[in-house]
């Protein structure tokens, strides 16, 4: 304690500095766009909105006994939520959304990222202090430039990444512990953390620190040999108490289908030479989504002075070619894409390229320090040489690369990198000619901070660009209208039943309010089931990714048991009835929702024998009807337009550009029939922005053609009826789309084919990880379920353990005997209770491997003691 009291006295204004320089300079940029606790405009740009302002959410919910912590309902029909917080949630900054309340997740956000990128600086400050013999005010300008990377800040909306940039100096400062004094405390809580925190990003880290130790070890091999055992163990029992999150997260992976990017050519695709060059420069952003160069700026003094290492004489050839090696890797691996892909666990990213760009920018700064200690008055020739190389070398790269690929790169970054490469060089000059020396820490602070806020708005303000800074209205609008209907469902309904927003916020706005549905949008999703969700008339293709609610028919709002539509206009179903009113929304209750489970036969095990909604819900009813009918539409009208058809396909092309096009189409509906206007579009990038504005009776809904289902509702109608719609394109010039047709629902048959499937329903009581229910046969029968199958799920008959069973590789089913019985339902991650073990174990094991190391080094102490006094 008097060690850490002493510490804090001498340090703590350099502690202090290093953790909240960086948050004011990033709170100081954000400002400038209009963004502070409290502020109108948020900072949950791109995935931030979908993704983790639900995520946060429903972490809370969590926190606050709303929500299991093992398995949620409240994604796209159920979910391994153990899972999705290994990889979105399990940081040990998320906690602090229990403080909020969920409405104001915006700006818990804001203060959780602030704290990351303080907690970067201090963790890289802690670093410098025990590595580099250097003064003060450089390793707080180091700090300040490691927490205010270029990577940080441009990929600042994937907030869960930011945690293995904390933990990445803490994991190389205890392999420096553990080589250099046999201590391996540090880096087995630093290994922990970070493989607890985020599997994904813990895996470029590991395989670095794993590459850095083995470098570092290859410098001086007599010394250092000793240590591999440490390491090893260390590492290994680091990785195994891991498992607790990783283990099951593995298996849910595995068995949800994901799999690994086929590697088809040698090179990266839209890479070019001048790439490493330009984003070292100041103020360079050209994008994170596709053809983006890696982000690796992390200031001109680290960049000046890791390139000084490996040029003097003082750096013994032996460390330059094995830490120079290790730094070419990085290089390499950007353009080669076999690399590229192993360093992304061979698993091609959407977006947000080159996601392990971040450990050359630390391998930058990591070399710098060590050349700052080389540096000396004698090598300043060799300083400036450097500095007018890097002069050359940025205005080549202004004057003579291509001008279409880099049109990012601005004068006003050139202007500004040779400005500061100057200043810098000129700084050295002084500082070694002992001049103004007391001065100059202070200039040398006021210039890494100007150079590094001037860096820090351009990639906020790049951010935006690319991406946009949602207003919080966006976010909170509608949310106490949203949270006031779902309450009401719970009231109403107390047990287990599904609901959709036809009117949604967010795809995973489900997780934030509470209520189990289909739409979803995350990396982590059960994709066997999304893939026979697509084929029953949910759009999720390629990876699954994504699955929207939207645009199906009554026949999935039926077998999925969807008993509530939340909306701001009606949604226009038959059997839904109007119960609640709240602000700009409507709650309606469908009368026609099938319960969790249904009995059936074993025929349903049958492989793609019911490929579509209507052979599923016929064979669950016991029916063989046929529920719909097909009509062509009649076009009435249409406006900056030209129609050309290719058999069953049709293009709709501008005639004006950036216009909207429009098509109106008339339909006979038939009494008694629910209508749908199907729009199929072509799966394919240039369709990735089409967006259909469907308009009847006065009712209008947009829709992603690519991402939502192509049944667009036209209404029900009691009598027949001429309907005329109007359909809005936007987003491409081209639409390619098949020949649009209209499919017809008949209700009368449709009542009576569900009627007869409610006689066979069979109701769930519980939530959480647990479902109970009580059924009498008279036979054998199969209990089909609407749960994703996930072999985390285990069935119990009267209390005994039966087969869990899946249909479609999609949907949880098991054998029930005949008679009275009690069924039980319960989940627990696979691999749950062995990552628990070796949590326990490992942690176990290595407090006996530390305090055996401890006894070891304080008997070796005092035998070297005994030996000074003899």
């Amino acid at each position: 304690m008097k060690k850490i009291k002493a510490f804090i006295q001498v340090n703590y204004l350099a502690v202090l500095a290093s953790f909240f320089l960086p948050i004011l300079i990033l709170a100081f940029a954000y400002y400038q766009q209009g963004i502070y606790y409290g502020s109108e405009t948020t900072l949950l740009a791109s995935d931030a909105f979908a993704q983790f302002s639900n995520f946060y959410a429903s972490f809370n919910n969590m926190l606050h006994g709303k929500q299991d912590a093992l398995y949620t309902w409240y994604g796209s029909l159920g979910l391994n939520y153990w899972a999705l917080m290994s990889y979105y949630l399990n940081g040990i900054f998320t906690p602090i959304v229990f403080f909020f309340d969920n409405l104001h997740i915006p700006d818990a956000m804001y203060v959780i990222t602030l704290l990351k990128f303080g907690c970067m600086g201090l963790s890289f400050w802690t670093f410098t202090y025990f590595t580099f013999k250097l003064p003060q005010w450089v390793k707080i300008g180091m700090s300040i430039s490691y927490a205010l990377m270029s990577y940080g800040i441009a990929y600042s909306p994937m907030i869960m990444w930011l945690d293995a940039l904390v933990y990445l100096p803490l994991v190389i400062l205890g392999i420096h512990r553990l080589m250099d004094e046999k201590k391996p405390g540090l880096l087995f809580i630093s290994y922990l953390l970070l493989f607890l925190s985020n599997f994904y990003m813990a895996f470029m880290v590991g395989v670095f620190t794993f590459l850095y130790f083995f470098a570092k070890l290859c410098t001086n091999w007599v010394k250092y040999k000793k240590t591999i055992g440490f390491y090893l163990i260390t590492s290994l029992l680091a990785g195994g108490a891991s498992m607790i999150t990783i283990l099951p997260t593995i298996f849910d992976l595995s068995n949800n289908g994901e799999k690994l990017t086929e590697m088809t050519r040698l090179l990266t695709p839209d890479t070019g030479p001048w790439d490493m060059i330009t984003k070292s420069m100041s103020l360079v952003y050209d994008t994170s989504k596709y053809e983006a160069a890696p982000f690796i700026y992390a200031g001109l003094v680290p960049l000046i002075f890791c390139l000084f290492y490996f040029v003097t004489k003082k750096t013994a050839l032996r460390d330059k070619l094995i830490y120079g090696s290790l730094g070419l890797l990085l290089v390499v691996s950007v353009y080669i894409q076999p690399l590229n892909l192993f360093w992304h666990g061979l698993h091609s990213p959407n977006m947000f390229l080159f996601r392990f760009s971040f450990l050359v920018s630390f391998f930058i700064l990591l070399f710098a320090g060590y050349g700052l200690e080389k540096m000396e008055k004698q090598e300043l020739n060799q300083l400036v040489n450097i500095g007018i190389v890097l002069l050359g070398v940025f205005i080549s790269a202004y004057l003579f690369s291509n001008k279409k690929r880099y049109d990012y790169l601005t004068r006003e970054s050139l202007v500004v990198s040779v400005v500061f490469l100057l200043l810098y060089v000129g700084l050295a000059f002084v500082y070694y000619h002992n001049r103004y020396r007391k001065l100059l820490p202070l200039i040398f602070l006021v210039l890494v901070g100007a150079e590094l806020t001037m860096n820090t708005q351009a990639m906020v303000a790049g951010v935006r660009k690319d991406w946009n800074y949602p207003k919080r209205e966006l976010y909170s609008e509608y949310y106490r209208d949203i949270k006031t209907l779902t309450d009401e469902t719970k009231r109403i309904t107390p047990d287990f039943y599904r609901m959709a927003n036809v009117d949604p916020i967010s795809h995973n706005e489900s997780f934030n309010y509470g209520y189990s549905g289909v739409s979803m949008f995350s990396s982590i999703r059960n994709r066997h089931s999304s893939s026979y969700m697509n084929q029953l008339g949910f759009r999720s293709t390629g990876t699954n990714l994504n699955i929207d609610y939207k645009n199906n028919t009554l026949l999935m709002d039926s077998l999925l048991g969807i008993k509530f539509n939340l909306g701001r206009q009606a949604p226009m179903k038959y059997g839904f009835t109007k119960i609640a009113h709240q602000g700009a929304y409507d709650l309606y209750e469908n009368q026609y929702a099938l319960p969790l489970g249904m009995l059936t036969d074993k025929e349903i095990y049958q492989k793609e024998a019911f490929h579509n909604q209507e052979s599923l819900l016929n064979h669950l009813a016991g029916k063989k009807q046929a529920l719909f009918s097909f009509k062509e539409p009649k076009e009435i009208a249409k406006e900056n337009v030209i129609v050309q058809k290719e058999g069953d396909i049709v293009f709709l092309s501008e005639e004006k550009p950036s216009a909207d096009k429009s098509m109106t189409w008339s339909v006979e509906v038939p009494a008694d029939s629910q209508a749908y206007l199907n729009l199929l579009v072509e799966d394919s990038g240039a369709m990735r922005d089409a967006v259909a504005e469907v308009t009847v009776n006065g009712i209008s809904r947009s829709a992603d053609m690519q991402r939502t289902g192509q049944y667009y509702n036209l209404g029900y109608y009691e009598q027949a009826a001429t309907v005329t719609v109007k359909v809005a394109f936007r987003g491409v010039p081209v639409i390619k789309m098949a020949r649009p047709d209209t499919l017809i629902l008949n209700t009368k048959v449709f009542k009576s084919t569900i009627e007869a499937a409610q006689k066979k329903g069979v109701e769930f009581k519980g939530t959480g990880r647990k479902l109970t229910t009580d059924v009498s046969l008279e036979k054998e029968q199969v209990l089909f379920t609407t749960i994703p199958y996930d072999k985390g799920w285990k069935a119990y008959v009267d209390g005994k353990v039966v087969p869990v069973k899946a249909v479609e590789e999609a949907f949880l089913a098991m054998h029930i005997p005949a008679g009275k019985h009690q069924v039980e339902l319960v989940f627990l991650p696979q691999g749950f209770v062995l990552g628990a073990s070796l949590f326990i174990s490992c942690i176990a094991l290595f407090s006996l491997f530390f305090w055996y190391t401890r006894k070891n080094r304080v008997l070796n102490r005092e035998e070297h003691l005994d030996e000074n006094n003899v």
